[in-house]
């Protein structure tokens, strides 16, 4: 079991800039392979980011591609969801996942390959 706890979020003028941070505690290390989701009102919650174990592979939806990275510090048992140029399409509650993997170099896009999730951070881009 891993439990993860997001922080960072809040409210930011339209082409600002936030971190998200998620926190894992539990039986962590290295060995779970870790994803950010969104969900605005009224629609399904989506894929934003995910990242590998090791951190060498990322992939991005293509609304983010360009302004959002996601990166790790193992060391801290932490993932990073570094945000720029942020629009008012971004508001959202921000969801971190976590899903063992024993390979250093998967990840996982879709809501169902992951079993962990944390309660969710609050972003709100004004315009």
């Amino acid at each position: 079991q891993v439990q993860l706890v997001e922080s960072g979020g809040g409210l930011v003028q339209a082409g600002g800039s936030l971190r998200l941070s998620c926190a894992a505690s539990g039986r962590t290390g290295n060995s779970y392979a870790m994803g950010w989701f969104r969900q605005a009102p009224g629609k399904e919650r989506e894929f934003v980011a995910a990242i590998s174990r090791s951190g060498d592979n990322a992939d991005y939806a293509d609304s983010v591609n360009g302004r959002f990275t996601v990166s790790r510090d193992n060391a801290k048992n932490t993932v990073y969801l570094q945000m720029s140029s942020l629009k008012p399409e971004d508001t959202a509650v921000y969801y971190c996942a976590a899903q063992y993997t024993i390979s250093n170099t998967r990840y996982f896009v879709q809501l169902y390959q992951y079993d962990f999730w944390g309660q969710g951070t609050q972003v709100t881009v004004s315009s």
